[in-house]
């Protein structure tokens, strides 16, 4: 069968999780560089569509495809190590601390930001002629991204700040669902068209996702944006990550090793008293 029923695909997340714990240092560096890298280049070509376009759906549409190269390809981001390494130690896997899903957290997050920055890098260079032009109609809807989800956020106070944060965890609890979904299928095109639905709804409602912001914030800064990095890392960066935190714990990662790992214990039917039973008949 090429359908993976829900108990046995909460335990390959468990197993996952306690995988990417005991990851070395160098591998999971490369491959969350690379996971950083390759969703900065696809929030850059879904900005690049939209703007052409100027249809925000055709973006959200072709947005996915970076997520399910980072999928298939073994590599890992922020947002889903959220989801799946705490799961790891929740069920007590042997070795399995607190101290190693930090480890891991960090790493992650380290390599994430260096493959998004780069990038950044990289586009900024290519849509300015190496910062001898000014910027292009593309460049110039990324520095306007950065400034209203910084400052305009700002502008509302601590009403700003928990729209950022319920953005963000909306945006891995879609996300989220989307990768380990995932493990429903075995074949290639039953994971990507799985994965697809959930992160083109993030992409097009304007979810916070912090590896995406890993990669618009500094490009928007380095094309003239009117924001400074003290905003981006406290009216962005650092609000998304605890929401997106809470969005693939709480509402992927553990309601399904809850329900489907940790089966409640079912409910008995109440029989009538043998008395009564014997007397109906």
């Amino acid at each position: 069968m090429s359908y993976v029923s829900p108990p046995d695909f909460v335990k390959h997340m468990v197993d996952a999780g306690e995988s990417k714990v005991f990851m070395s240092t160098r591998d999971t560096l490369i491959r969350s560089f690379m996971a950083g890298a390759i969703l900065a280049l696809a929030a850059a070509f879904a900005i690049t569509v939209t703007v052409q376009t100027g249809n925000a759906l055709v973006g959200a549409l072709l947005f996915p495809v970076g997520f399910i190269l980072i999928y298939l390809l073994g590599f890992d981001l922020l947002t889903g190590v959220f989801t799946l390494v705490p799961l790891a130690w929740i069920d007590k896997r042997p070795g399995v601390t607190i101290g190693g899903l930090l480890r891991n957290w960090g790493l992650v997050f380290a390599g994430n930001f260096a493959g998004a920055f780069l990038v950044a890098v990289m586009m900024v260079v290519t849509m300015t002629y190496g910062f001898q032009t000014p910027p292009n109609e593309v460049a110039q809807q990324i520095g306007s991204i950065g400034e209203g989800r910084t400052v305009g956020y700002a502008e509302y106070g601590a009403g700003g700040m928990l729209t950022l944060f319920i953005r963000g965890v909306l945006c891995n609890w879609m996300v989220s669902t989307g990768v380990v979904a995932a493990f429903l299928a075995k074949d290639v095109v039953g994971k990507a068209l799985i994965m697809w639905m959930p992160v083109m709804l993030f992409f097009y409602m304007g979810f916070e996702h912090s590896i995406v912001n890993m990669f618009l914030f500094p490009a928007g800064l380095m094309l003239g944006g009117e924001f400074s990095v003290m905003d981006y890392l406290v009216w962005n960066e650092i609000p998304t990550v605890l929401g997106n935190l809470v969005g693939g714990l709480s509402f992927v990662g553990l309601t399904l090793y809850a329900t489907h790992y940790r089966t409640a214990a079912k409910r008995q039917p109440k029989l009538p008293p043998l008395a009564d039973h014997v007397a109906s008949r």
